[in-house]
């Protein structure tokens, strides 16, 4: 999807499911969640087997060897591509040996034997963070041919939605855009949950991919026209100039957004008010953006209680890495949950 400028908002995320993986057969449930959305892209079936072998080796570790683990999977549509991806986060215990983990055969019996090597090498891309006592997150994308050269951009920005217990659809989106020395990122917070809230998001995200350069506080403004007659919802822009390094930020409503670096967290600021319904002047900041800064948006189903401090290993993860470990320590069960990364180089 383009704006009008020729700038380019990266691949949505689609079919998203999340699995616990509490019970042996939930290994199973994730491989056939996999490899079912495989063959719906058109994979061949050599691929497909390849990623229910990778993903089964995930699922069962997470079940033999963690606490509270969980399995993302979904796919990434470019124009005329699409992609596999997997996300599996737990709760600990960690990872003392990230790199021996990932040899081929260091599965425990009961695995098919090839152990988390295997993700190494059918992935087409790999990321991994650990920290003992903490827990482990790693992601993982399938190409329709392994090695091939995809359309879809490097991991500079990703993004994760949980959908409350109950609810098919997350009334939580997001949506990023890319132009030369420039990253703009938008989430909407659609009021409430399920399929309405999820109707006020997606107006945000169309609305956000359809137009030219416009500074984040004008694209606020829009966005709170736009959602007139829906729900409403909290929605914020974050407009990262990778050349003055700097980042513009307007946020409506309750959108907790922050700047990673040197170990620290600099929260950005957002103003009261629903977007299709009430708006104070609504005002953008600026903001300091290191070199090898990240920026953090999430919705309220994530706590503000959550820290990088002392956790370096984290600040230079992979954005969908950095998402699924914030989703794990600072997620509310009880709400829709989105989170966005994007990392600056």
């Amino acid at each position: 999807m383009e704006a009008l400028n020729g700038a380019t908002c990266l691949p949505m995320a689609e079919d998203v499911e999340w699995i616990r993986v509490e019970e042996p057969a939930e290994a199973g449930r994730a491989r056939r969640a996999a490899t079912t959305l495989a063959e719906r892209l058109a994979f061949p079936p050599t691929r497909v087997a390849e990623i229910g072998l990778a993903v089964t080796e995930i699922a069962t570790n997470l079940h033999k060897h963690a606490r509270e683990g969980v399995i993302l999977v979904r796919s990434l549509r470019g124009a005329t591509q699409a992609a596999v991806e997997v996300l599996a986060v737990d709760g600990g215990p960690g990872i003392a040996d990230v790199g021996l983990a990932f040899q081929d055969g260091q599965s425990t019996t009961g695995t098919l034997g090839v152990g988390l090597g295997a993700v190494v090498r059918l992935a087409d891309r790999y990321a991994v963070t650990s920290r003992p006592g903490r827990g482990t997150s790693l992601s993982a994308r399938f190409h329709p041919r392994r090695g091939e050269l995809s359309e879809i951009p490097e991991d500079v920005a990703a993004g994760i939605t949980r959908a409350i217990g109950g609810e098919e659809v997350c009334g939580d989106a997001y949506a990023v855009r890319r132009s030369p020395g420039r990253m703009v990122m938008m989430m909407c917070d659609g009021s409430g949950h399920g399929p309405l809230a999820a109707t006020a998001s997606q107006a945000a995200v169309r609305l956000f991919c359809s137009l030219d350069h416009t500074a984040p506080e004008d694209l606020v403004a829009r966005i709170h026209r736009e959602l007139r007659g829906t729900r409403g919802g909290a929605v914020a822009v974050a407009d990262l100039d990778l050349v003055g390094r700097t980042v513009r930020y307007a946020g409506l409503g309750n959108i907790g957004a922050a700047v990673l670096a040197d170990g620290q967290k600099k929260g950005m600021i957002s103003v009261p008010g629903v977007a299709g319904y009430q708006a104070r002047t609504i005002r953008a900041f600026d903001y300091p953006l290191p070199v090898g800064a990240s920026v953090v948006m999430h919705s309220d189903g994530l706590t503000e209680r959550w820290t990088v401090e002392h956790d370096d290993d984290l600040m230079t993860a992979a954005p969908l890495v950095i998402a699924g470990a914030l989703l794990r320590d600072a997620g509310v069960r009880k709400d829709d949950a989105c989170v966005l990364v994007g990392k600056t180089g």
